[in-house]
């Protein structure tokens, strides 16, 4: 964490998304031309000492919103007892390869039935850092709010795109990106797989998993063990395993090269 006298700055698990708070820290940062995406501002104590952001924040396009007090509470840095946070970072827009070229996993839901799940996953892949979620699904646009609302508008903050599994793949291919697959034939468990570096992740729907042809394409294809009668895990805790052994391994292999330094 970095901090200075005029505000802190939180930089996110995987380097690329962070935020500034305070009113001060985010009034230099629109005068230095910084990408801020969006500013929220805590309803309950806040909407006065953000005036003074407002029209400069018109001015640059960075729309305002704000949030109740539990919300913002989620968002602001650890400590902050500021009443208004900037977030920082690359714009949820860009072509399938732009956005697979960016730092942090991305993750490919594929065949998805249900939008809750959708939405618990891709609010999961964002608090951990991830770069983008790609969806291909047969929601239509009602099923598509709801998933999005059930991730709570994670898509503010990550690219959330409906795209076939297909064009993401390609696009990883050309972004360079290792795609491992996360179902139940897989030969080694997460643990037991390097999950570090640019990866695509790909989940496949409740009923009938990853499609065959899709398993193929992935370089490793990982399990997660079981010990029960049910067969299988909610798709949003199999998310959850995932993103969460990534992060993991990239905390050991930090922590691994600064011993070495």
């Amino acid at each position: 964490m970095k901090e200075s006298a005029a505000g802190r700055s939180l930089f996110g698990v995987e380097g690329e998304r962070r935020s500034v708070s305070g009113a001060i820290a985010i009034q230099a940062a629109l005068e230095r031309g910084d990408p801020l995406r969006l500013i929220l501002v805590d309803g309950e104590r806040g909407e006065s000492s953000c005036r003074d952001l407002i029209e400069p924040a018109r001015a640059a396009g960075v729309p305002v919103q704000t949030v109740g007090a539990r919300h913002f509470e989620r968002l602001c840095p650890v400590g902050s007892t500021d009443s208004v946070v900037a977030l920082l970072g690359p714009a949820p827009e860009g072509d399938p390869i732009e956005v697979l070229e960016r730092e942090g996993a991305a993750w490919l839901l594929t065949g998805l039935l249900y939008p809750g799940n959708a939405g618990f996953a891709i609010r999961t892949a964002e608090v951990s850092g991830a770069a983008a979620v790609f969806l291909d699904t047969s929601f239509d646009h009602r099923k598509r709010r709801e998933a999005v609302r059930a991730a709570m508008r994670a898509d503010r903050f990550l690219p959330v795109r409906w795209e076939t599994t297909d064009t993401v793949l390609s696009a990883a291919r050309q972004a360079g990106r290792r795609i491992i697959g996360i179902e139940d034939v897989g030969t080694k468990p997460l643990w037991g797989i390097d999950l570090t570096g640019p990866v695509l992740f790909v989940v496949g729907g409740e009923s009938d998993g990853i499609p065959e042809a899709t398993l193929e394409r992935c370089d490793s294809v990982a399990r997660i063990p079981m010990g029960g009668f049910i067969r299988s895990y909610n798709l949003q805790a199999a998310v959850a395993m995932a993103a969460g052994e990534r992060m993991r391994q990239m905390e050991a292999a930090d922590a691994s090269d600064e011993e070495a330094r």
